[in-house]
């Protein structure tokens, strides 16, 4: 997994609550297999027409945020099914990081397992994210993990939490495989000195 450290890059304005994970990749094409093409799920059925054009409208569809690799959303991002190929597809676009005023638990969780980084803050603050972004299409924000801290356009810093756990895992590119096999030596010491202290249990 990538470590996620600091990240400064164009963030692309998605002011919309309750953006549920049928609608960052819609049900039907959860079988598709990652790979090179996978992005195109994301976000499709607001993203495309019925016919595959490209909705104007929409924000990832738009010049300057295209390349976009953080994403400040409304309160509730990633609520509904607990499918974790709406952080594949995220990913598959280019996101590392999602600013919302609030998220689905487990698609909160799923970002964390994979390298992404979401980030908690007031609805306010993340609205006035939103429209520095509208009024300045393809500006920058900054997500720095080890300061716990997000800095906007203009230069305004605000802070966010993080469990402390979560923070080293990402920090060291680690899922919970990865800090377990961290301690495979220790794991496999510890089960050949069961079995020979107690045999019978084997």
């Amino acid at each position: 997994m990538q470590p996620f450290t600091r990240l400064t890059a164009v963030a692309a304005p998605l002011d919309i609550a309750n953006i549920d994970t049928d609608q960052i990749i819609p049900a039907r094409y959860l079988s598709k297999a990652r790979g090179p093409g996978y992005e195109r799920w994301g976000f499709h059925d607001m993203r495309y027409e019925t016919d595959g054009r490209e909705k104007p409208g929409f924000v990832l569809n738009q010049a300057p945020y295209r390349n976009a690799q953080i994403l400040v959303a409304g309160a509730n991002f990633g609520c509904g099914s607990s499918r974790e190929a709406a952080v594949y597809v995220l990913l598959a676009n280019g996101i590392r990081a999602v600013i919302a005023p609030s998220f689905g638990d487990i698609h909160y969780g799923n970002e964390l397992q994979n390298g992404m980084l979401p980030v908690v803050l007031p609805a306010d603050i993340a609205h006035k994210l939103c429209e520095q972004l509208k009024s300045q299409p393809g500006v920058q924000i900054g997500v720095d993990l080890e300061s716990q801290t997000v800095t906007g356009p203009d230069g305004a810093t605000y802070h966010f939490d993080i469990d402390p756990n979560q923070k080293e895992k990402l920090l060291n590119g680690l899922d919970d495989i990865g800090l377990v096999m961290q301690n495979i030596e220790k794991i496999e010491g510890f089960e050949l000195r069961h079995h020979e202290e107690l045999p019978w249990l084997a």
